[in-house]
């Protein structure tokens, strides 16, 4: 929904001489024996693709040049001039100094972890891993939809891109835009999770030649979709037909006459900018007709608070969305609608960065603690703190007035999509990524996982709150927040609140608890009623991450610093739901795909137990009756994962038949426009529907 880790995306600009590719300064000495002409080598390779900067490589090449320059009677080199070598040497150091700043730009704004002395391969796998390729470590590369494809002996787990959250991520992460990973240390693990790539386990298929013979009338679907959907691209070779029959020896499900779920599409963060217009209608309206020709039931769109209200309060542009709007209609496509109170960018998966409005960066600068806060006294600009809702800071207006004022707005200039019923939904965003938790885990701050967080509350007004609250209580010494909490990326056993009978279970550590997630609580329930006034008749939603990260420990460390108080011994979740129930809003569960994820065995250390927090979150929900949707916090293109969400999405054997009441995918892209990904998306929506497929595999 975010990917050792100590090493922070904000690389510092001193960091910029270690940052360069691993090519030596040549020195007189070496111009002498010909080691300047081995450099200049390794960097013509370099500008032609290719990265030989080894010792070994280095000395072949340095044979290789003898070879080339010795006279056949044994003469002797020519020597260069000394001024050819000064602007050999100048353009070398002209050319590290351009490198030094890509890849410092790369991993401060770009998320890349890219270590200290990256290469051109280094970079060139992180790009296409992003781009939704694998990238094993012999340098194997080939799409994520191919992962059955290895090559013979490649024994090391493929690695795939997520797209955004998360986490979340934050790839990814984990459900702060995913987790995962394959064998491997926690710092090679690390290295590969930004962008929210991960590593799944191999998948189950036979690679038997039996299953190469099943000829299936999917190709035969596939030739007639071809005709259809013209902005499918590309048509299916030897291989990519090779992958689409083992996916036939996968055991499914039968999802025939099974309840219908409606699928929508999340549209690509971009789709709006900053000016607020459409940034390419035709070929978005293109997309939205081949998503309708397979019976989609709808889109799902960030409305961006720094885009409609960007320049001054009150003043709203809803020009982009008006079009937006207007095309989904004609296409008879329902409308799920984000109220993103949050900043875009900063996160796993995240190429795009819409800030908060300008004005409120304004406030900000002069008055900082409206954001959120760590024990370090960093800002996080992502969204504003929850202590400042019912304080007037935001130009004469509380922030819990700021956000009904856009939602009032929205709804006002939107009536008749409302009136007409094409809106659906509305998901108010409650936090960071519009869920509602605490930014516990910013990866900007250095967050890696499976770091357990920090308490995000020494803002003035949240630590005013605080100390209200020992003192009504009669213990004012309890206005701090702990002291032996570790920092973003501990682990529980090395602190002493969160070990094992550690001081989150101390009268003070339970106070203190109560309140940390109260006040979430509180704020989400302060937003929802105003929503739900602003939006009667229409459902209403929040969205909740899963924190599966040190489940399987008694003090659940990093889904406390989120906001949830959920340690062994207690239920943080029902009380979330009962807020919801009251508010008459429906819970969007953003985990569905996370199960994909091999994390007991890729990262056994992390005491992650995602099935567990699934079900504990689910059935809390629909205890109360509340319906749950879900999206996906990967990209999920192979059936493999669509299984599993419709696996989650159905449960087998329910005695009440519960099921998702939608399902939200992320997200349109060239990617899943791609023929065989395509494919198998429309699959995917066929049995969430409940229709029967001619290629089950039961």
């Amino acid at each position: 929904m975010a990917t050792d880790m100590p090493k922070l995306i904000g690389t510092s600009e001193e960091d910029g001489e270690e940052t360069e590719m691993d090519v030596k300064e040549e020195g007189d000495d070496d111009e002498e024996n010909g080691g300047k002409h081995v450099a200049g080598s390794v960097m013509a390779e370099i500008d032609g693709g290719m990265v030989t900067t080894s010792g070994n490589n280095r000395f072949q090449h340095h044979q290789q040049f003898q070879e080339q320059v010795g006279t056949p009677g044994g003469g002797t080199r020519r020597c260069r001039p000394v001024e050819e070598k000064e602007r050999t040497k100048l353009r070398e150091r002209h050319r590290r100094a351009i490198t030094a700043k890509i890849l410092a730009g790369l991993r401060r704004h770009g998320n890349y972890n890219l270590r200290v002395r990256a290469d051109i391969n280094d970079v060139i796998a992180a790009l296409a891993r992003e781009a939704g390729w694998v990238v094993l470590p012999d340098g194997t590369t080939f799409p994520s939809g191919s992962q059955g494809q290895r090559p013979a002996g490649g024994g090391t787990s493929a690695v795939n891109n997520s797209s955004s959250s998360h986490m979340a991520s934050q790839q990814n992460p984990p459900a702060l835009r995913g987790v995962g990973s394959g064998n491997r240390s926690s710092s090679e693990y690390n290295a590969c999770r930004m962008k929210g790539v991960f590593v799944p386990g191999s998948p189950p298929y036979d690679l038997s030649s039996g299953s190469r013979s099943q000829t299936s009338s999917m190709m035969r679907d596939g030739e007639e979709q071809r005709e259809d959907h013209p902005l499918i691209i590309g048509s299916m070779d030897s291989d990519e037909k090779q992958m689409v029959d083992m996916h036939h020896r996968l055991p499914e499900r039968d999802f025939a006459g099974t309840p219908y779920i409606p699928v929508y599409v999340m549209l690509p963060l971009g789709v709006i900018n900053m000016k607020c217009e459409l940034t390419d209608p035709d070929s978005l309206l293109k997309q939205l007709r081949v998503l309708r020709s397979i019976n989609v039931d709808g889109v799902m769109v960030d409305c961006w608070w720094g885009i409609v209200e960007a320049h001054a309060p009150q003043e709203y542009n809803w020009n982009g969305y008006k079009r937006l709007f207007q095309m989904a209609r004609e296409l008879k496509l329902k409308l799920q609608v984000v109220m993103s109170f949050h900043q875009c960018g900063g996160n796993f998966g995240n190429d795009v960065c819409i800030p908060l409005p300008h004005w409120v960066a304004e406030i900000g600068r002069n008055h900082p603690d409206i954001f959120f806060t760590d024990r370090e006294g960093r800002r996080n600009p992502e969204c504003l703190s929850w202590g400042i809702d019912r304080e007037r800071v935001l130009r004469g207006r509380t922030a819990i007035e700021v956000y009904f004022d856009f939602m009032r707005s929205f709804r006002v200039e939107f009536d008749e999509y409302f009136e007409d019923g094409f809106i659906s939904i509305i998901e108010v965003g409650l936090g960071p990524c519009g869920e509602l938790r605490y930014p516990s885990c910013p990866v900007k701050h250095g967050w890696r996982y499976p770091g357990i967080g920090e308490f995000q509350c020494y803002d003035q007004y949240l630590l005013k709150s605080l100390k209200k609250v020992a003192e009504a209580r009669g213990h004012s010494i309890w206005a701090r927040v702990p002291d032996n909490a570790g920092t973003y990326n501990s682990q529980p056993h090395e602190t002493g609140f969160f070990c094992d009978g550690g001081d989150y279970d101390s009268y003070y550590g339970r106070f203190f608890l109560s309140w940390y997630s109260q006040v979430l609580i509180d704020h989400g329930n302060w937003v929802l009623s105003l929503a739900k006034l602003a939006f009667e008749g229409t459902c209403i939603a929040a969205k909740l991450s899963g924190v599966h990260w040190w489940y399987k420990t008694a003090s659940h460390a990093a889904e406390l610093t989120s906001g949830f108080y959920n340690s062994c011994n207690r239920d943080g979740y029902a009380a979330i739901m009962a807020m919801l129930k009251k508010n008459g809003a429906s819970l969007n569960f953003a985990c569905a795909d996370l199960h994909t994820l091999n994390q007991h065995e890729d990262f056994p250390e992390a005491f992650a137990d995602l099935d567990s927090l699934v079900w504990q979150v689910l059935n809390a929900a629909w205890d109360v009756c509340l319906p749950v949707a879900s999206e996906n916090a990967h990209a999920c293109l192979n059936r493999s994962s669509y299984n599993k969400i419709l696996d989650n999405a159905k449960p087998m054997n329910d005695p009440d038949g519960r099921h998702f009441s939608s399902f939200t995918y992320l997200r349109l892209s060239p990617l899943l426009m791609e023929r065989h990904n395509f494919i198998e998306f429309e699959r995917f929506v066929k049995r969430m529907h409940g229709e029967a497929v001619l290629d089950l595999h039961v």
